[in-house]
């Protein structure tokens, strides 16, 4: 396969989902394959939430966008125009994909089948119905993938190479079965946010963005804060305010109720708005529906302090208070050269 069907066949994945970032969901009449594909995704759509309840529609909207926006010639030239692509090496490469997130997987599919490359894919049990419907897609537009991917409930058999993400403790297990072949193996990781008090309403919504998209249950949610002695909270708890409609979710009603009666139970001094918590601690994994928080003196120590424990995080925001922070509200926007763990996949997959 030539490099530009593999990408013409995600753009037009790109286009398909487009249509879907927003109800009422309306037929693009220039969208491939809408008469196989449109009314089933419509379906499914419902179908998610019943097999996952964290993935709310609003939810999958948000992910349906962002790949939409991601998957554009434009986008895809400009991130694989680093790599040598010429040649497809058809190594199989074992994927075991997260399911935190609607589509969390998928850029490590993606990376694999336009490395020319072959997906052994182990699907994770809360996102187990979009994944196949998108390759079913790509296949469809493209027929020469039919055969670069697979998808398995057994035990990984067969495979040149791993990329596995999972938990600090499945961690451990992948390092033990995968440890003899070449591999990428992703832990737990968290973001953080930096403040001094001078950021705006605005810069604060946005950081509850940050935080409350797709309930927290990324490792690109903040949840932790660094903010200067005797700050000021109030205006932090404005920013959050415009999430308060958080509770209308049973599921995060639930655990905002038990994790607040933990804390408290454990004489924890917390700030609590009515539907987030933030409590003084120096862990970086906050539970759903809170923040943890850490007061700083000096700029610097917090700049040498995320550079020492650079393996647990993943974002940081702030304005450009120390390096390497993105701005306010884009953790949950990554652009396709945005790799987790900051890992390489391409660079990975072409060393093989």
């Amino acid at each position: 396969m030539i490099l530009e069907d593999k990408k013409d066949a995600f753009v037009q994945l790109g286009a398909f989902l487009k249509q879907f970032t927003q109800q009422p969901y309306q037929q693009n009449p220039s969208v491939l394959f809408n008469d196989v594909f449109f009314e089933p995704f419509v379906s499914m759509i419902d179908q998610l939430h019943e097999s996952n309840s964290w993935f709310k529609r609003e939810q999958l909207h948000f992910a349906f966008k962002s790949w939409s926006d991601a998957l554009t010639n434009d986008n895809l030239t400009k991130w694989l125009s680093a790599y040598n692509l010429t040649e497809d090496k058809l190594k199989t490469i074992g994927l075991i994909l997260a399911g935190n997130i609607p589509m969390v997987g998928f850029h490590d599919i993606l990376s694999v089948l336009l490395s020319g490359n072959k997906a052994l894919i182990k699907l994770s049990s809360n996102d187990k119905l979009l994944i196949p419907v998108l390759l079913n897609y790509i296949s469809m537009v493209e027929p020469q993938f039919k055969d670069r991917y697979e998808i398995t409930k057994d035990k990984l058999e067969n495979f040149d190479a791993v990329i596995a993400t999972g938990s600090d403790n499945t961690a451990r297990y992948f390092n033990y079965y995968f440890g003899k072949y070449p591999n990428i193996i992703r832990k737990n990781r968290n973001s953080v946010a930096i403040l001094n008090g001078s950021e705006s309403k605005e810069d604060l919504m946005a950081l509850g963005e940050d935080i409350f998209r797709y309930y927290g249950l990324g490792c690109r949610n903040v949840s932790k804060l660094f903010v200067p002695k005797d700050y000021n909270f109030d205006n932090f708890f404005g920013g959050l305010f415009q999430f308060k409609d958080v509770l209308d979710d049973d599921k995060y009603t639930n655990n905002y109720d038990y994790n607040k009666a933990v804390f408290l139970m454990s004489n924890f001094k917390l700030l609590d708005n009515g539907f987030f918590t933030i409590k003084e601690d120096a862990s970086y994994a906050s539970p759903i529906s809170s923040a943890f928080y850490e007061y700083y003196t000096d700029i610097n120590e917090v700049n040498e302090k995320l550079k020492a424990d650079a393996d647990k995080i993943q974002c940081i925001v702030s304005n450009d208070l120390v390096s390497n922070s993105i701005a306010f509200g884009s953790t949950q926007k990554p652009e396709l050269w945005d790799y987790a763990d900051n890992v390489d996949t391409i660079d990975f997959l072409l060393s093989l």
